[in-house]
């Protein structure tokens, strides 16, 4: 990964860090600078409570019909309710509401939303039906806390005091039309409030799934590199011991053994630039043929099919993956003689004479194989081979689980 300059623009770096699948999903903000995500995010953490706030001014009616009351202690009572309820309200605003919100807990939210109902009891004591502005503020903040369907049920509370209250104080005067307020406050801010959390949760889910291409491409990567090295490697580890022990009987036949390494070598850089560009492809016949060529190498004895014909189009990739990985276990670890092939048109198994699958063989390369029988459909056994070693098995068929095998 390229080191960051403090100097380059957010593209620059998305292009650095990120696949171009990925950046180009970024790319869509104005000019240079940050990305327009993160500006426009930071700017609404301000304005968002802003806006909310400035719904505060609606207390001025309330507080009005209490400053305008008989001057005493219920006078100053009542404005000091007014004022709280008010403070309480921006509190809220600015520490709870909104996706980054920090949540409550539904016992503090309740212990909340009573003390907030008590201010505006004691702001009516001034105010009087005035004073019932306040619900409107009780609802609205029972949304951001709840967050729930739960906080609908403030505003069939709140119009119930409404309608009852001012009906049952002698010399209060009836309003009516403040339930209109309370239901188009608390749903519409409810409504929002769900648009906001739904929108979050979707920046989330989208974050995720960035990091999750990222780790996939990076398994990829990893599986990739350990299939194409494991496999060479082991080819010219072979094919250089055998040049090595024929230096002195038949130096003709050594040099053109090094010269094949040289090949490998050159093939194995060539393959390792074409998995990292996603240009690499992987052919049946080609590993058939890398397969024989390297158990010759090998002095093992190779039954090889000749064909592919009978092999369906979208196994043979992961035939040609499985064959692979085969040949560097047989080359490896199996300390063989003898290998047999078998291809049909749902399975492949490859068998060997050497020492036999052991209980704790876990390899990289055989994990990698099995996720790739899985993406397609498939499934890998490992098992004793008729032959007294080690029998690999791909296949998409039902029935192909023996009692003597155990799956990868």
């Amino acid at each position: 990964m390229a080191p960051v300059s403090r100097n380059l623009t957010w593209r620059e770096r998305l292009e650095q860090n990120w696949p171009q699948g990925d950046t180009a999903y970024y790319a869509v903000g104005p000019g240079d600078g940050e990305p327009p995500t993160g500006r426009v995010r930071r700017v609404m953490r301000v304005v968002g409570p802003l806006m909310g706030v400035v719904w505060a001014v609606f207390l001025l009616q309330p507080w009005q019909a209490a400053w305008d009351s008989v001057p005493g202690w219920e006078r100053i009572v009542s404005l000091a309710a007014v004022l709280a309820l008010g403070l309480s309200f921006a509190w809220v605003v600015f520490t709870r509401a909104g996706p980054h919100g920090e949540r409550m807990s539904n016992r503090h939210a309740a212990l909340f939303l009573v003390g907030q109902t008590a201010l505006v009891a004691v702001s009516c004591l001034g105010a009087k039906q005035d004073g019932l502005v306040g619900l409107v503020f009780v609802c609205v903040t029972g949304v951001f806390l709840l967050r729930d369907p739960r906080s609908l049920g403030l505003a069939l509370w709140a119009c119930l005091l409404i309608l009852v209250v001012p009906r049952l104080v002698p010399g209060w005067e009836t309003i009516d039309d403040l339930l209109i307020s309370v239901i188009l406050a608390t749903v519409a801010v409810f409504g929002f409030t769900q648009l906001v959390m739904r929108n979050r949760q979707l920046q989330l889910a989208r974050d995720e799934v960035a990091v999750l291409a990222v780790e996939r491409e990076r398994e990829r990567i990893a599986r990739d590199i350990h299939d194409v090295l494991g496999h060479s490697l082991t080819v010219i580890s072979v094919k250089a011991e055998l040049a090595a022990k024929l230096h002195d009987v038949d130096p003709d036949r050594s040099r053109q053994e090094m010269l094949e390494v040289q090949n490998l070598a050159r093939t194995a850089l060539a393959d390792v630039r074409g998995m990292v560009t996603a240009t690499r492809a992987v052919t049946l016949a080609g590993e058939l043929a890398g397969a024989r060529q390297a158990f010759d190498s090998a002095a093992i004895a190779a039954q090889v099919p000749g064909t592919i014909d009978e092999v369906p189009e979208e196994l043979r990739v992961l035939f040609a993956w499985a064959i692979r990985e085969a040949t560097t276990n047989v080359l490896r670890h199996a300390a063989a003689t003898s290998v047999q092939i078998t291809m049909g048109p749902d399975a492949l198994t490859v068998d060997d004479d050497g020492t036999g699958p052991a209980d704790d063989e876990r390899g990289n390369g055989l994990h990698g194989l099995v996720e790739r029988a899985r993406a397609a459909g498939a499934r890998v056994e490992v098992s004793t081979s008729p032959l007294g070693g080690y029998r690999l098995l791909v296949t998409t068929r039902d029935d192909a689980r023996d009692s003597k095998e155990r799956t990868a």
